[in-house]
């Protein structure tokens, strides 16, 4: 991102990991600041993304809204800590995956870099983990 980057809400959504609406709704509650811009020329910028990948890694570390918004407020050293400064947390590497129950119990986790076998290769995975991984009770 460079500092001179916009980005549109749907660009800003899919580099958080969030919907548009999600976006719409920090702004609304004042957790995201409001775009930039006026009318169709409307923008979000590197600070607006940093903020929002913010939100959602704390989100994922389990912390509620309330919290962040809380946190968002705490005063230091007589001010308000700036938006960054309050949510810096470490990057979270976000990646596609798909997730295959294969039997009761078992599941295939394949990455959005790899390409799902077809159904009858599949349905042979599922054959293979049935007859190998037996349920406790079974023994």
């Amino acid at each position: 991102m460079s500092d001179g980057a916009r980005y549109g809400v749907e660009e800003l959504a899919a580099l958080g990991g969030v919907t548009r609406r999600t976006v719409r709704y920090y702004v609304q509650e004042g957790l995201l600041p409001a775009p930039l811009g006026v009318g169709r020329g409307r923008h979000y910028g590197p600070e607006h993304v940093a903020r929002l990948q913010a939100l959602k890694a704390l989100q994922e570390q389990g912390r509620s809204l309330e919290e962040i918004r809380r946190q968002q407020a705490r005063p230091t050293g007589g001010q308000l800590r700036s938006a960054a400064a309050a949510l810096s947390v470490t990057p979270v590497t976000r990646s596609a995956w798909t997730r295959l129950e294969i039997a009761p119990g078992i599941e295939l986790h394949v990455s959005g870099q790899r390409r799902l076998p077809p159904p009858g290769r599949l349905h042979e995975l599922v054959e293979w983990c049935e007859g190998h991984f037996r349920r406790n009770d079974e023994e």
